[in-house]
């Protein structure tokens, strides 16, 4: 299942969000009244992009996923989630009590951190990265008869993602990064945008329109 972009409007004294088109050949309606809908250059349609993106398409990331799809990114959802590290061809490895594991499927429905600055994906640079990646997957801290030990960010697949990425940024000569400082700066604020979007977005593909009275200035950024 893709999930597509959500477009938000106000419209009779209500924020509206809908699946539709403002670009198409007929002009946008509002849901509720069922007018047309005219906007000025301030009050233009948001599109709220998807955070749930195909991770095998997300080169030098890191990716967290689910079980259970994408809704293991709903707060009511209590399912583990699992993360893991892409190469510059879209592989995800994530380690496992089988090990690290080469996937090439599976990733699908993720939310995506890139690692890398536009101006630094170079082919030089990805190709370094693949290298790494591949030998620090190899290393036997990370083979499957280890996986319950006691690892130096907690949880196992967490603790190899961060591990490598902090190897990358000692190769590069810059200081590591902590747990707390990532989950904080990147993690966090992306779950609440997946977690509210997924919330209004079946709301939108149930009813066809999803309103609040609330105004929306911003949307949760990620």
């Amino acid at each position: 299942m893709g999930f597509r972009d959500l477009l938000q409007f106000r419209h009779c004294d209500r924020t509206i969000f809908t699946l539709g088109d403002p670009a198409g050949p007929t002009a946008l309606r509002c849901p509720i009244c069922c007018q047309a809908v005219r906007f000025g250059l301030m009050e233009a349609p948001v599109r709220i992009q998807t955070p749930i993106r195909d991770g095998h398409q997300a080169a030098c990331s890191f990716l967290i996923t689910s079980q259970v799809g994408a809704a293991g990114f709903s707060e009511e959802n209590e399912s583990e989630l699992h993360v893991g590290i892409s190469n510059s061809k879209g592989v995800v490895f994530s380690y496992t009590e089988l090990g690290v594991l080469h996937q090439q499927v599976g990733w699908e429905q993720s939310i995506i951190v890139p690692l890398v600055a536009p101006g630094n994906d170079t082919l030089s640079f990805r190709m370094l990265w693949d290298t790494q990646l591949e030998t620090f997957s190899n290393l036997n801290t990370w083979t499957g008869d280890r996986f319950q030990e006691q690892r130096e960010f907690g949880s196992c697949c967490y603790g190899f993602a961060l591990s490598y990425i902090n190897h990358v940024m000692r190769s590069e000569g810059s200081e590591p990064i902590t747990r707390e400082h990532f989950t904080s700066q990147y993690i966090l604020h992306r779950m609440e945008a997946a977690s509210k979007y997924l919330s209004v977005y079946q709301d939108v593909c149930q009813h066809g329109y999803h309103s609040t009275a609330e105004s929306y200035r911003s949307w949760p950024t990620y």
